[in-house]
Parts: C-alpha cells; structure tokens; sequence
C-alpha cells in the first residue's frame, strides 16, 4: 500500500509541475505578444491607386462566356458582370 501511495504521491507531484510549466509557457508568450506588438508593429503596405481596378476583359473572350452561359442556361441567363481577378 505504501508503495501505491508513492507512487500517486509521484504522479500527482508529476502532473502539477507539467502544468505549472505550461501556465508560464502560455503566459510568458502572451507578454511576448504583446511586447512585439507594441514596440515593433507590423509594417502597412500602402495600396496602389492603380491596383484596384480590374483589367478588361477582352471582346472575343466576353462573347464565348455569352455563348457558353446562353448554350448552358438554354437561353434564360444572362452575363451581367465578368471580372478578371
């Protein structure tokens, strides 16, 4: 009996101490965190005016997307955007 009572005496030591550790792992990080957050932000791109307008799609390649959806949906759709992304 005294050497179960050792032995979950053992483990019970064992379990605390891993999770203590994690504890400080967890929190230590958080500080870390917000240390780099604070003293060395992230650096922000500036858009380009240019960047936000799509290009054109050209004419040849908007009439088989026409004449695909038109073959497809049996005449009852209808191409109202094409975007090239």
């Amino acid at each position: 009996m005294e050497n179960l009572n050792t032995a979950l005496l053992l483990m019970v030591v064992g379990m605390s101490t891993v999770f203590a550790i994690l504890l400080i792992v967890i929190y230590l990080g958080k500080v870390l965190i917000a240390l780099v957050n604070k003293y060395a932000p992230e650096e922000t791109v500036p858009a380009k005016a240019g960047a936000n307008t799509p290009a054109p799609v050209p004419g040849n390649i908007l009439a088989a997307i026409s004449a695909a959806v038109t073959v497809v949906t049996q005449g009852k759709g209808k191409v109202a955007k094409v975007e090239k992304i």
